[in-house]
């Protein structure tokens, strides 16, 4: 199935420290989490262990959240979170 990634959706991603790749691997991946309005989850943790905004982080949460329309994944938006997480 197709995955289209909005370029703003995009834009904002790798603004908080994901991109393209990391969302497509999610969507395939990742782990149900609760949606709403019709909208389907998914999240991955991933391995990080560097320091963004001058703080350590072990790792990174990808939570992607995207609607099917007919053959198509279409991306709505994500989020990305910095900490440490039972996997």
């Amino acid at each position: 199935m197709e995955i289209q990634i909005d370029h703003h959706t995009l834009e904002k991603a790798e603004e908080r420290g994901t991109n393209g790749v990391e969302i497509e691997e999610v969507i395939h991946t990742g782990f149900s989490i609760p949606a709403k309005y019709g909208r389907i989850g998914k999240a991955k943790v991933y391995d990080f262990k560097q320091n963004r905004h001058n703080k350590y982080y072990e790792q990174k949460r990808v939570e992607v959240f995207y609607l099917i329309e007919g053959d198509k994944i279409i991306t709505v938006t994500v989020y990305v979170f910095y900490g440490k997480w039972e996997v």
